[in-house]
């Protein structure tokens, strides 16, 4: 199979979807590479190191589009790529379709098999290919929302983690999955005081052994939402329902109830976002304020952190990536459940359920 790498296009996205040495393990199995050029750069990667591997460098992303079989990408095509794809082709990428309507209905009449990171499932209804990124946004999320509460920015002006003689400062974390417990290692190991709220009792029991008398756990009712949201400087979403848009559990009227210049980071903003006046920024403009609330809702995260982003990344998929490749995409779907989860659209149909209901979309089960 040929395997195609383009440059990220997304505005600044410097992860990549291939190192080289993940480029020297498909040609080791005897597949063909081929990498646009400079797509490594941004994490480090300069094209000689692909060629060292056994790559091929073209030099443009039209190229690479045309002589792949598959084409591997760390985001969603944008919509000057989305005539590059051709009908039949793999596509293997993060896709996020719930928020993204347009391209689920591209990808549909370009008749192309799309496998989307962030829904591939193992049987405990982990997410092996969004863990390590919601691991790094999780973390990120209070890195960020501590330095858009300085007052520069339109913040409270609070440190987080205090000092003697002066209150701490409070967050409030959403949401009590991968991003929600990387975001509580960092605010407590910050100092912060710290409130996490989910759905999920188990889960709440579980955070609750782990961090301690460190942490506060509630229960995500809408009274101790809005107390949270009164009490916060910053509150982190962290709410995922795999393949579907996030629930706006934050409404432009529970904005009145936050302190001026609090700031709302929705790390959610992929699927949709927590809130109701979230929109998708970047890292150029990460921040707009509404009714004095500031708002971080970069879609991209960890490609703030793009080396150590792209190995984590690729550590993931690279397995799934040689499974198709090795057998295709047909016998790879019959052996391997977590990647037939994976599938959002082929042959024309949207054959993932939570996908097609949030898209409003027909379903159509998909059969190997």
């Amino acid at each position: 199979m040929t395997i195609g790498v383009p440059k990220e296009v997304k505005r600044h996205e410097y992860r990549v979807g291939m190192t080289p040495h993940d480029a020297k393990s498909y040609v080791s199995h005897g597949h063909r590479v081929i990498v646009e050029q400079n797509a490594g750069i941004g994490s480090g990667y300069p094209d000689d190191e692909y060629r060292a591997m056994g790559a091929e460098l073209v030099e443009t992303a039209a190229r690479v589009f045309a002589d792949a079989d598959m084409i591997v990408k760390v985001k969603e095509p944008l919509p000057d790529e989305f005539d590059l794809l051709r009908p039949g082709q793999i596509l293997y990428t993060y896709l996020h379709l719930a928020a993204n309507v347009p391209l689920a209905k591209h990808l549909m009449e370009r008749k192309i098999s799309s496998i989307a990171y962030e829904t591939i499932e193992l049987p405990d209804r982990s997410l092996p290919c969004l863990t390590p990124m919601s691991e790094i946004a999780g973390r990120l999320s209070v890195q960020e929302g501590a330095k858009y509460l300085e007052k520069e920015f339109g913040g409270r002006g609070i440190l987080l983690g205090g000092v003697p003689g002066v209150p701490r400062g409070v967050v409030a974390i959403i949401g009590g999955g991968v991003v929600g417990t990387n975001a509580c290692k960092i605010a407590v190991g910050i100092g912060a005081n710290v409130t996490i709220l989910d759905v999920n009792p188990r889960r709440l029991a579980y955070l609750d052994d782990i961090f301690g008398s460190s942490i506060t756990t509630l229960y995500a009712t809408e009274a101790n939402l809005e107390y949270v949201l009164k009490e916060a400087d910053i509150v982190i979403g962290a709410v995922l329902i795999p393949g579907e848009s996030t629930p706006r559990l934050i409404t432009r009227e529970h904005l009145k109830l936050m302190k001026p210049g609090a700031v709302l980071v929705d790390v959610a903003i992929d699927q949709g976002g927590i809130a109701e006046t979230s929109r998708p920024t970047t890292h150029d403009e990460p921040i707009y304020i509404v009714d004095d609330v500031v708002h971080y809702c970069v879609a991209n995260m960890p490609g703030a952190v793009a080396r150590s982003s792209t190995i984590a990344l690729t550590s993931v998929t690279l397995p799934y990536g040689q499974m198709i490749a090795g057998s295709g995409l047909n016998d790879a779907m019959r052996a391997s459940e977590p990647l037939r989860r994976g599938l959002n659209t082929h042959d024309g149909a949207c054959v993932h359920e939570a996908v097609a209901r949030s898209c409003g979309l027909p379903y159509t089960q998909f059969v190997p």
